[in-house]
């Protein structure tokens, strides 16, 4: 069995081990921290060059440890630690988050299972038509108040809820704010009136907006097999527990991915993509990313560790010596730092 502190193997000459070389899953670190530099540029010569600052020294080193498996393929890197810059916008920060709320619900749906042992997990995305951008902040708050409308009403099918606020850059640069909600009902659900088509779910959104347009409303219950869509939820299994562990994390992965896509922040990296940016920064400043309601506030809480380090990075270690990774920035790459 390998040991991933062996000494690294050379490569053109050098006598550099990546992060990736040792452990092909940590990929995203490369990906994410590679767009970060791009974000901080943007920032640089802004109002906002603090928040460029900050990004510049977000996750510049990485420490990890070896864990445990718990399979045959040998010992894998585990995060000790980091320093996080924690901007809303940030794409390394932006992911950790995902993992971070991915990690507490699942460690949490034990005890969900025993207080609601038939619930069953809905994932829904509600929608607006595109706003100018100098508007987004006015259009999140009336989207909150409309969201709180639909919890007034006797349809509202949810016992517990989770909702996050996505922000997408049109290609008229006006901005798309939506809510991904995962919610949690009761088998009830699925049987005669409570019941609610998507057509409904349309009618009660539009009206709790208080609109005359019909806005968009996905809607598709999370269950173990792999079909999408709303066919044959009816008859979807009402006796056990929501799903299984790898459907409900991807739903949780779906909700919580990020608040705006690394694409549409960086864009073509122009001046009016800069501007874009801090416009976006304004109006999202101070503004709520995710909510909690219902039963799961029992289970679950708002607040996010300083670290980032999420729950599901702490496991045994098999010894208690650490691996630092530092971000080069010539090859875009995290390389093994020896201390």
């Amino acid at each position: 069995m390998k040991n991933l502190v062996d000494p690294p193997e050379s490569e053109g000459g050098l006598n550099h081990s990546y992060l990736t070389d040792l452990s092909p899953k940590d990929k995203p670190w490369d990906c994410h921290k590679s767009q970060v530099g791009e974000l901080s540029q943007l920032y640089r010569s802004t109002p906002l060059v603090k928040l460029s600052d900050r990004l510049s020294q977000c996750s510049g080193l990485l420490e990890f440890g070896q864990a445990v498996a718990g399979d045959s393929d040998g010992p894998k890197l585990q995060l000790k630690s980091a320093r996080f810059c924690r901007v809303r916008q940030c794409p390394v920060c932006q992911w950790r988050r995902s993992l971070m709320w991915t990690a507490r619900i699942l460690k949490a749906m034990p005890a969900i299972q025993a207080g609601h042992p038939t619930a069953r997990f809905i994932f829904l995305t509600l929608t607006v038509r595109n706003c100018e951008l100098s508007e987004l902040r006015s259009t999140i708050k009336a989207m909150g108040q409309a969201f709180n409308n639909l919890q007034r009403r006797k349809e509202w099918p949810a016992i517990g809820w989770i909702r996050a606020t996505e922000v997408t850059r049109g290609k008229d640069d006006s901005a798309h704010p939506h809510f991904h909600c995962l919610l949690m009902v009761e088998p009830g659900y699925f049987r005669g009136q409570a019941y609610l088509s998507q057509a409904k779910w349309v009618e009660l959104w539009r009206s709790a907006l208080k609109v005359t347009y019909e806005p968009s409303v996905h809607v598709r219950v999370v269950r173990p097999n792999k079909r999408d869509g709303l066919q044959g939820q009816k008859q979807a299994t009402e006796s056990t527990f929501a799903t299984d562990t790898q459907s409900l994390s991807a739903a949780v992965v779906e909700t919580l991915k990020y608040s705006v896509k690394p694409s549409d922040l960086l864009g073509s990296g122009t001046e009016a993509d800069r501007l874009w940016l801090v416009e976006l920064t304004t109006q999202l400043h101070k503004t709520r990313g995710v909510a909690i309601g219902g039963v799961l506030k029992q289970y679950l809480s708002e607040s996010e560790p300083e670290d980032l380090v999420t729950e599901s990075d702490h496991g045994e270690l098999l010894e208690n010596k650490s691996l630092w990774f530092g971000w080069r920035e010539q090859v875009q790459r995290y390389a093994k730092q020896d201390y």
